[in-house]
């Protein structure tokens, strides 16, 4: 897997430094820095633009890119015994993806599953989470249904955010609980709400009805943990 951008590989060299097996440089970098990626004896490689353009797929590259073994989703039978879950239900944006699991971990959120579309980018979420998809739990189901059933067997309690819920800061958490987040837009659809114990919502102080997603999972985790 490529990951690229100065602060993000630099991150990596610092905090996740056993994830990494190469790193490309496409500019001259000052030496307090390369000392900084060299350290560990790591293989440093020197690349042309094109070459670093043609391996970030036209991102902003800045010059730094690293392959890095890939994040490990673990099975849903191990997450689902966790007492504070996060389930994405079909998010599409990588930057939302990766800005909650940055917020939920540093929050106390468990684990998270993804239920999300069939070309979800481990790269573009690693990147906007700035690695702490590595230290945060997490796995893949598809079937948001089957997750939900499966959490109530856990004596999970299921919370949905929605904008017809309740206000959030008027209820009781459980103690071991799910929250489902919709889609951008789209939210959780009729179906999978249907299904939860409570749906619940953002209290707005002006006329305005919606939030970024990542922005509404930070305040519902911060109300909620």
């Amino acid at each position: 897997m490529i990951v690229y951008g100065k602060q993000v590989v630099l991150h990596l060299v610092e905090s996740y430094p056993q994830y990494i097996e190469e790193i490309y440089l496409a500019k001259e970098v000052e030496p307090k820095i390369f000392s900084l990626i060299a350290r560990d004896n790591r293989a440093i490689v020197r690349l042309d633009s094109k070459k670093a353009q043609a391996m970030s797929k036209g991102g902003n590259h800045q010059g730094f890119l690293a392959r890095i073994v890939p994040p490990v989703s673990l099975a849903f039978k191990e997450i689902k015994k966790y007492n504070k879950i996060l389930v994405l239900c079909g998010i599409t944006d990588v930057g939302n993806i990766g800005a909650i699991f940055r917020t939920a971990y540093c929050l106390g959120i468990d684990g998270i599953v993804l239920s999300l579309c069939e070309n979800f980018s481990y790269e573009g979420v690693l990147r906007s989470s700035v690695g702490s998809m590595f230290d945060m739990p997490f796995c893949v189901n598809k079937n948001v249904l089957d997750v939900i059933n499966e959490l109530k067997n856990e004596n999970t309690y299921c919370y949905g955010a929605d904008i017809r819920g309740e206000n959030i800061k008027s209820i009781q958490i459980k103690d071991k609980w799910a929250l489902f987040l919709g889609a951008e837009g789209e939210g959780l659809n009729k179906k999978i709400l249907s299904k939860l114990d409570k749906i619940v919502r953002i209290e707005m102080k002006k006329d305005f009805n919606s939030l970024n997603v990542s922005v509404a999972a930070g305040i519902l985790i911060n109300r909620m943990c």
